[in-house]
């Protein structure tokens, strides 16, 4: 009578898993996309909802086609919304991600970790740098499709290091991006539609494939 050794299939995916593990951030929780796309889109009503008290007839469009002191006054109450919207989608995108990384048993803060950090914060600051001063040239149509184009440009670069739907996600930015160049006027549409929409859709992707 032959002893049954161990299932080669089964050793196999282990290993395949362990590898896995080593070498890309797998704790990312969809949920941390859920909770960043409903703050863009809180962000963009409030934007919104701010430039329809400085143009009623208009709001968005006044603002692409803006005087120079114009998009002077209102610079400070923009970037106050962007940085607010950037740490609060930041936060519950932390929240989330911490407490799958800890079921999971993946250090937060590895270095696999700080090479995913890294590969996004380079260029999403170069492009938001390059965003403020096309603001403040006057090219205001294209800042959306710009932060759009960085955005994704940066989720591709950090896609080496985590799941397979942030090089999708970041590619579907990017031809949001190169779409909203040819419609200057509905900047604020293509941002809720990147930034809100599209996280909230990848996320749910991805939590419906991975945590469920």
């Amino acid at each position: 009578m032959s002893k049954s050794g161990p299932d080669p299939l089964a050793q196999l995916t282990e290993i395949r898993a362990i590898m896995e593990r080593s070498s890309r951030f797998i704790s990312l929780s969809g949920l941390s996309g859920v909770g960043a796309g409903v703050v863009a889109l809180l962000g963009t009503g409030l934007g919104n909802w701010y430039l329809r008290q400085i143009y009623p007839s208009g709001g968005y469009t006044n603002l692409v086609s803006s005087t120079p002191a114009e998009r002077e006054q209102l610079l400070p109450y923009l970037l106050l919304l962007a940085l607010g919207i950037i740490g609060a989608a930041l936060a519950v995108a932390a929240f989330f991600t911490v407490r799958r990384a800890r079921r999971a048993g993946q250090p937060l803060w590895s270095a696999l970790g700080r090479r995913l950090a890294l590969s996004l914060l380079i260029p999403l600051a170069a492009g938001g740098l390059f965003c403020l001063a096309l603001f403040w040239q006057g090219a205001v149509g294209l800042v959306v499709p710009g932060l759009l184009l960085f955005y994704g440009l940066a989720l591709l670069n950090a896609s080496k290091y985590t799941l397979e739907e942030i090089r999708w996600l970041g590619l579907t930015e990017m031809a949001l991006g190169l779409v909203a160049v040819l419609f200057p006027g509905f900047g604020l549409a293509f941002f809720a539609l990147g930034f809100g929409l599209g996280h909230i859709g990848y996320g749910l992707l991805m939590y419906n494939r991975y945590e469920r």
